[in-house]
């Protein structure tokens, strides 16, 4: 494999990103080294402190943690047995366990955090916490490791908020050698497509609600991580390229022999990287400038969620680093899809990895001067090179071979000459109503530019309801408002993807405007996101009213309103507050501090200034 130095263009982001956080930066590098590991960590307790860590141990390992000088692992987990991609982690813990002993060492899991799924919560009430659940995530995984008895940590989790939480945990005890551990996709169901032409039935009336749940049902059928390449598998995607997992380790199947024993490996690897065993590798120093860039290199070329336009923000500057929407927008600028995953194609990932994966996927970026070889990955000696390798088993051991060099299926996977579109296929625009993202990577080229009278809404029901009673039969540009993290949490709107997506097959020109979020898998019709301010700040899109002329075309960076001195108009208080019941009240000092969508639509960012 011939790797070329990064592009100019690339090369510009990454100065220009570095030197924006080079205080930043430094305090936490500072932060890091002065906490470096001489010995190991549990030496530091009391004796009574070390007595109740070791407590429940089996008997060998609690010898081992008294007495021994042995590297110490700590577990952090996300499992429960309602999330599929969270199920098969049950297991893990023993495998790693028994892993540790191996290389004279122990493992304990330190601490459990909460993991939701927006499937289950989308367009429901619930969903307005999916967000805030990244950073309470990130606090639980603080809390677990809190104990400080650990040489290094092992990430249990795989979807949509709770990989970009355990990030930001991990990132604050960056001292810490880090391996994140994946469980998995699902073996492929009935195809994305099928699933999706079910849905829209359903939301014109034309099948009932058997055969919608029969479809479901049949699409997220097994342990493991959800097919589509949304969030969840945009995750696994991201710690492939920013040298966080073990090579080729994000799309092998759950409760499979080589699962298993890349699990048994990561928690070897994790161990072999600690100050103790002579290769210390912490996490703050893998996660820098360079890989930041190259995770959104690989968001742009696959075509991947644009929920990470939230979270690579928010994971970046847990370590100091201070990345927005001009970063993202200029790398997608220079970096060309070059992947077809559902929803953007009808493939899945399995069919993405059986048609060469992310090995050849970084082999290609590589090769094309489109990623930076030169960072600390996890996996030792060849910098990011490593992960242009696939994991085989042989005599019940990983090992590594060499990944493709063509691809099983161009309607999947294509070379960065060949590409499906010129550019990674996000824009960020800005105007009278203020700046937001929009991804165009699965969007036909001609439904790209609408222009049509706006309704406004300030939910998805009242959509709905709309749509129902054939107010919508018609070219509109739908705008949500009101749902930006201070107002309600910022949920998805995905559930509205089925109404939108039928009136667009009708026929009508069709777009969404919102300063929410839509779901990472969505994307047949063209929506402008994390608009911000958001309207519950006095954002423009508060002064929108139901009539005004919007005209999209991001193609050529517009999003524009007629009549042009709307922004005269007083802001529209919202109706109510949609915060109280099922737990949401408690989220209220959460939605009080949140930060704005383009640091990343948290609450640490606001505490002290600087988050590090």
């Amino acid at each position: 494999m011939q790797i070329t130095p990064v592009i100019p263009a690339l090369q510009a982001v990454t100065e220009r990103i570095t030197e924006r956080s080079r205080k930043t930066r430094e305090t936490y590098l500072d932060l890091i080294d002065r906490r470096r590991p001489r010995k190991a960590a549990r030496s530091t307790l009391t004796e009574g402190n070390l007595a109740h860590a070791a407590a429940a141990c089996p008997a060998h390992d609690k010898a081992s943690m008294l007495g021994g000088n042995w590297p110490n692992l700590g577990i952090v987990t996300a499992y429960n047995d309602m999330l599929s991609a969270h199920q098969p982690f049950e297991r893990f813990p023993e495998l790693i366990r028994v892993a540790a002993r191996e290389v004279n060492a122990t493992a304990q899991v330190a601490g459990g955090v909460p993991a939701m799924c927006d499937g289950v919560t989308q367009g429901q009430e619930g969903m307005e916490m999916s967000l805030f659940s990244r950073d309470v995530i990130a606090m639980a995984t603080a809390v677990s490791l809190s104990h400080d008895a650990f040489d290094a940590s092992l990430y249990l989790g795989v979807c949509d908020k709770i990989v970009p939480g355990l990030m930001i945990g991990a990132l604050r005890f960056g001292w810490l050698p880090a391996v994140f551990v994946p469980a998995g996709p699902m073996p492929s169901g009935l195809p994305n497509p099928e699933k999706q032409k079910i849905r829209q039935q359903f939301a014109a009336g034309e099948v009932d609600r058997d055969a919608l749940l029969k479809a479901e049902a049949e699409s997220y059928h097994a342990p493991g991580t959800c097919t589509f390449y949304g969030t969840a598998n945009t995750n696994q995607m991201l710690m492939e390229l920013m040298g966080l997992h073990l090579p080729g380790s994000a799309f092998v199947n759950p409760n499979t022999p080589l699962r298993d024993a890349l699990t048994t490996a990561a928690a070897q690897r994790a161990l072999a990287i600690t100050e103790m065993k002579g290769d210390y590798t912490p996490i703050g120093r893998v996660v820098d400038e360079k890989s930041i860039v190259n995770g959104l290199v690989g968001l742009m070329a696959t075509g991947g969620s644009t929920n990470h336009a939230l979270h690579i923000p928010a994971i970046a500057r847990a370590a100091g680093i201070h990345v927005n929407y001009d970063d993202l927008s200029d790398i997608a600028k220079a970096v060309p899809l070059i992947c077809r995953i559902y929803p953007n194609g009808p493939a899945d990932v399995n069919h993405f990895h059986a048609a060469g994966g992310m090995a050849l996927v970084t082999r290609q970026l590589l090769e094309a001067g489109l990623l930076h070889n030169d960072v600390t990955t996890i996996a030792g000696e060849g910098g990011l090179a490593r992960y242009a390798e696939e994991p085989f088993l042989e005599a019940g051991a990983v090992t590594w071979r060499e990944g493709p060099a063509q691809s099983g299926d161009e309607n999947i996977i294509r070379k960065v000459t060949s590409p499906f579109a010129p550019d990674g296929g996000l824009r960020v625009l800005s105007g009278p109503l203020g700046r937001g993202v929009i991804k165009m990577s699965a969007v036909k080229p001609e439904n790209r530019k609408v222009k049509a009278p706006a309704r406004v809404f300030e939910d998805q029901i009242a959509v709905r309801n709309a749509f129902n009673a054939g107010e919508l039969e018609k070219d509109v540009v739908i705008v949500v408002r009101f749902q930006g993290p201070r107002a309600n949490g910022m949920p998805e709107l995905h559930g509205l993807s089925p109404i939108l997506g039928g009136l667009l097959d009708k026929g009508y020109k069709v777009a969404m405007i919102t300063d929410g979020r839509m779901s990472g898998a969505s994307g047949k019709f063209p929506a402008v996101i994390h608009l911000g301010p958001e309207a519950l700040n006095g954002g423009p899109i508060s002064k929108l009213r139901d009539g005004d002329i919007i005209t999209l075309d991001p193609e050529n960076g517009i999003l524009d309103v007629e009549p042009s001195d709307f922004a005269n108009r007083e802001p529209l208080a919202r109706n109510m507050d949609p915060g109280y019941g099922l737990g949401r009240e408690l989220f209220a000092p959460m939605r009080a501090i949140a930060g704005d969508a383009e640091s990343g639509g948290g609450v640490f960012g606001e505490m002290d200034g600087d988050f590090a």
